[in-house]
C-alpha cells in the first residue's frame, strides 16, 4: 500500500496523496479504540516504538477519554477493535454489535472519595454524589457499593461522567462527593489522598477486555492484521513486565495525562498477561448485573 501510495504521488506531480486515496489508506488500515489507562499501555508501547507500522503493517490507534465514545466508533465502523470493559462490550452485543474478545487486559476501578467529603467507608455513601456511567463496570461497582453498605438506592446519587481524566478533575476540585477511576487516574487521586471504599483487584475481578468486530475476525485480510496485532502485544507485554512501568514514565505521562510522580507511585505488582479470552466467570458477573437493568 505504501509503495503504490509513493507511485501515486508521483504521478500526481509530487504534490502528495489525494484525498481518495488517504481515504482508501485509512479503510485499509487496522483502527482500535483505546483510552488514556494504563490497562492500554502495550498498544501505547508497540505504537511508540513503531512496531504498529513496520514490515507493512498499518495499524491506528484512536484514542478517546470514554468507554461510551469507544463504543460508538465501533459500533458505527470508525474502528475494528476496541479497549473496554465487559458490562459495556455485553451490552453492546445486546444491541446487535457482534463483538469477538481477542485478550483480557488489566484494568481495574477503584471507588475513591474526596478528601474533603470525609467519607471513610461505604455508609457514608449515603446521601453522597457518584461519579460513574451507566451501563458500565462502573455503574455495576456502585451497586455494590450501596448493596454492600445496605444503602437506599435512591439515597446515592450517581453521576454520569464519562470522561475519566474529567472525573479526576472534579476530584482535585472536590467538586464531586466520590468516583470511580482506573489507574493511573486512581494512584494520582490516592497521592491528593483520596480514600480507597472500593478496589477490584481486591474483589478477584479482572473487568477489562480487548474486542473486535466479528466480521473483521472473519475477514481474512483483517484477521491476519489481528494476529500480527495480538503478537506484537504479547512482545510489549514482556517489555513492560521486564523493564517495569517507570521505563515507560514519559509514555505513561503523555498517553494518560497524568504528573511523572504518578508513575512513581503506581502499585509495584501491575503485570500485564499475554492475549487470552476474559475469564467466562468475568463475562458471567456482566451478563447477570444487566439482567437486573
Amino acid at each position: 500500500m505504501l509503495i503504490g501510495c509513493a507511485m501515486m504521488m508521483a504521478c500526481s506531480g509530487g504534490q502528495g496523496p489525494t484525498a481518495e486515496e488517504i481515504e482508501a489508506l485509512d479503510s485499509a488500515a487496522l483502527k482500535v479504540a483505546v483510552m488514556p489507562t494504563l490497562d492500554c499501555l502495550p498498544l501505547f508501547v508497540a505504537d511508540a516504538s513503531g512496531l504498529l507500522q513496520q514490515d507493512g503493517l498499518d495499524i491506528r490507534l484512536r484514542m478517546y477519554n470514554a468507554h461510551m465514545d469507544c463504543d460508538t466508533a465501533v459500533a458505527r465502523r470508525a474502528v475494528e477493535g476496541t479497549v473496554t470493559d465487559l458490562v459495556r462490550a455485553e451490552r453492546l452485543r445486546q444491541q446487535g454489535v457482534p463483538l469477538q474478545y481477542v485478550a483480557a487486559t488489566n484494568l481495574s476501578w477503584q471507588l475513591l472519595t474526596s478528601r474533603s467529603a470525609r467519607i471513610r467507608q461505604l455508609k457514608q455513601l449515603d446521601d453522597k454524589m457518584v461519579a460513574m456511567t451507566r451501563y458500565s463496570a462502573t455503574a455495576m461497582l456502585t451497586d455494590h457499593a450501596v448493596d454492600s453498605a445496605k444503602l437506599k438506592p435512591e439515597r446515592v446519587y450517581r453521576i454520569q461522567v464519562n470522561d475519566v481524566c474529567l472525573r479526576l478533575s472534579m476530584l482535585e476540585s472536590s467538586t464531586i462527593d466520590a468516583l470511580l477511576l482506573p489507574e493511573p487516574q486512581a494512584t494520582q487521586a490516592r497521592n491528593l489522598r483520596a480514600s480507597v471504599l472500593l478496589d477490584t483487584r481486591r474483589m478477584g475481578l479482572q473487568p477489562g477486555a480487548l474486542a473486535f468486530r466479528e466480521d473483521a475476525m472473519s475477514d481474512t485480510a483483517r484477521h491476519r492484521q489481528i494476529r500480527q496485532l495480538l503478537s506484537i502485544y504479547d512482545q510489549a507485554c514482556d517489555s513492560i513486565n521486564t523493564h517495569g512501568l517507570a521505563y515507560y514514565r514519559d509514555l505513561i505521562v503523555s498517553r494518560c495525562q497524568v504528573k511523572s510522580a504518578t508513575v512513581d507511585s503506581l502499585p509495584d505488582n501491575i503485570r500485564f498477561a499475554h492475549s487470552a479470552a476474559p475469564r467466562q466467570s468475568d463475562i458471567d458477573m456482566a451478563r447477570e448485573w444487566l439482567k437486573k437493568q
